[in-house]
């Protein structure tokens, strides 16, 4: 027994205190973070413009909305049949983007558009309908009534689906690595390179388990706040 603490310390010590590796975790966690707020971000914006043009086009007439239907639906159909990696290989291989963090930026944003397109879309059809006739009644377009009565109401309705894809983001980012980004398991690999040891992978793991939890906690007491708010 005593053995095996010896080289688990020694593991240790090789996989986080030696040549300042901790810092290793540190960045990687930073860069990990960074790109699953800003496509987050992305992906909530994308998501509220798709979700508005695939609401209003329903029964719609005009050919102009109708037209944007028809992309929008594309994009979903397209992002969200197609796997992750390859959407981000194919954005940093083929497109002028030399950064692969801004790759990154872009591909996590666009792909969490299309799901979150959906969940706004939910939220907007959640809403009853006679808000939008009464905003109507009081002379408002029906871009007005959508954006002012309607839109915030389905906010705050899938918030935690929002919040939750986050969560979700932040374990997506772990394929950044594949285009050179040093997010938490690109630098967790190359510290396993160097150590020839598995012991940074299960350390990576407990920081991606510890994050998640840590949201997750906090997602909760956002959805009973939200419960206790629709209550009262």
């Amino acid at each position: 027994m005593e053995q095996f603490f010896d080289r688990l310390s020694e593991k240790l010590y090789q996989s986080v205190i030696y040549d300042n590796r901790w810092k290793m975790y540190l960045e990687g966690l930073s860069l990990t973070l960074q790109i699953a707020v800003v496509a987050v971000i992305i992906g909530v914006v994308l998501g509220i413009a798709v979700a508005m043009v695939k609401t209003s086009a329903q029964g719609s007439k005009n050919p102009i909305l109708r037209f944007f239907n028809v992309i929008c639906t594309a994009y979903t159909t397209v992002i969200r049949g197609t796997p992750q990696m390859i959407q981000l290989l194919i954005l940093y291989g083929i497109s002028a983007i030399p950064n692969g963090v801004i790759a990154c930026f872009i591909g996590f944003g666009i792909n969490s558009g299309a799901y979150v397109s959906e969940t706004f879309r939910s939220g907007i059809q959640s809403v009853d309908g006679g808000q939008m006739e009464a905003a109507r009644s009081l002379g408002l377009t029906r871009w007005q009534a959508m954006t002012s009565v309607v839109l915030p109401q389905a906010v705050k309705n899938v918030l935690p689906a929002i919040f939750n894809e986050f969560i979700m983001l932040i374990k997506d980012t772990s394929i950044a690595g594949y285009i050179a980004v040093n997010d938490l398991t690109k630098n967790t690999n190359s510290i396993r390179g160097r150590t020839y040891d598995s012991t940074s992978l299960f350390i990576a793991a407990g920081i991606y388990l510890i994050l998640t939890y840590i949201l997750t906690q906090i997602l909760k007491r956002l959805e009973r706040r939200f419960r206790k708010s629709d209550r009262n």
